[in-house]
């Protein structure tokens, strides 16, 4: 045996304590009389539950924040899923100070502040079958293709109002919906609670959507009318987008999905770099310190979902724990994590009778 190897005596072994470790604790459902009690438990618990826990702390730190502005990103069927309210929800409270988003989320929203409905996908029928009917099938659900095409008819009477002669971008059209909802429809919606709120709402992939697709036929209707078509550039949504990140003293990014939404809002750090190095504009770094994501794709895919805030930090774009950032991240369905994550933040705002209260935030 070598002399240099020594042989581990009991004494030497830690009890966790002697370290600083954490001790977990039993879920213990008898003392839980809310969501919020439900979380913070979890947060002691292990595997998804603990990073669910976790991520309302974190959330909760964030929203805490006076001088944080706050991204929200959303891709994926949620308002099919009838997740719609809830970002509604985050949006009436304060809990947003910008939205990016998926096309297909908006515009299917859009089809339910109308007054039309979505359905559960009836098994015994084929996709073929469906399409045949115009059904278009999400995974279990389905938006009946006339929906669609009587949103596309409010929407081309709300395009009559642009100014064709100047450049518009996504929030900026997406803003005109908003107030034309308020002014109209008397249901709760995302973009008309964004417009009343004025929290923007960004669409970076905006011809990937039936809402660009609509904006396009559009433009060839005036086409053929011998009108000039309206006129769209989507790095006005960049420009705008970036100087209110660059203006912010602290930022947070609250994530469901993943794609382009959540690419694009982080993408940011980098783009403020590569300005300021080229140009000596702003600062150096403008790296998000809070971070939550929902989100099922484990990282091995290699796809823009699976993309870790560790892999982010390689980038630029999140300040590392050690010097004071914040991150969870919540491999889970958002359908089952979102909706009790943000009730519970909810419960603890009203409990402390806390409104969230930003002083640098709203001024961008």
């Amino acid at each position: 045996m070598s002399e240099n190897k020594k042989t581990r005596k009991l004494d030497d072994f830690g009890d966790g304590f002697i370290h600083g470790l954490k001790p977990l604790r039993a879920l213990d459902l008898s003392q839980v009389t809310s969501f919020e009690e439900l979380l913070v438990q979890m947060a002691d618990t292990a595997f998804g539950a603990r990073n669910l826990g976790e991520a309302f702390e974190v959330y909760t730190a964030m929203l805490k924040d006076p001088d944080c502005f706050i991204v929200g990103t959303f891709s994926g069927a949620m308002t099919m899923a009838k997740m719609g309210l809830v970002l509604c929800e985050m949006i009436d409270r304060g809990f947003l100070d910008a939205v990016v988003s998926t096309g297909a989320l908006v515009m299917h929203g859009l089809v339910e502040n109308v007054g039309a409905v979505h359905f559960k996908h009836a098994t015994n029928w084929t996709d073929d079958q469906l399409y045949q009917h115009g059904y278009n099938r999400v995974y279990d659900t389905i938006e009946a293709e006339k929906n669609l095409r009587g949103t596309g008819f409010v929407l081309d009477k709300i395009w009559e109002g642009i100014d064709n002669q100047t450049p518009c971008s996504s929030t900026q059209l997406l803003q005109k919906v908003g107030e034309y909802l308020f002014r109209n429809e008397k249901e709760r919606g995302i973009l008309k609670s964004a417009w009343k709120k004025k929290v923007p709402v960004y669409i970076p992939a905006f011809t990937d959507s039936e809402l660009g697709l609509n904006f396009s036929i559009y433009n060839r209707i005036r086409k053929e009318q011998g009108k000039p078509p309206l006129r769209f550039d989507p790095f006005l949504d960049l420009q705008d987008y970036a100087r209110r990140i660059q203006q912010a003293k602290q930022t947070g990014i609250f994530t469901i999905g993943g794609g382009v939404p959540r690419n694009w809002s982080q993408q940011v750090g980098p783009y403020l770099e590569a300005v300021y190095r080229r140009f000596g504009e702003g600062n150096e770094l403008n790296r998000f310190k809070y971070g939550v994501r929902i989100c099922p794709e484990p990282v091995h895919w290699g796809g823009l979902s699976g993309c870790t805030y560790s892999e982010g930090l390689s980038w630029g774009k999140f300040v590392p724990k050690k010097e004071g950032g914040e991150w969870a991240e919540v491999l889970c369905d958002a359908t089952i994590a979102w909706p009790i994550l943000i009730k519970a933040v909810m419960e603890r705002f009203d409990r402390e009778g806390l409104r969230r209260n930003t002083t640098n935030a709203q001024k961008t």
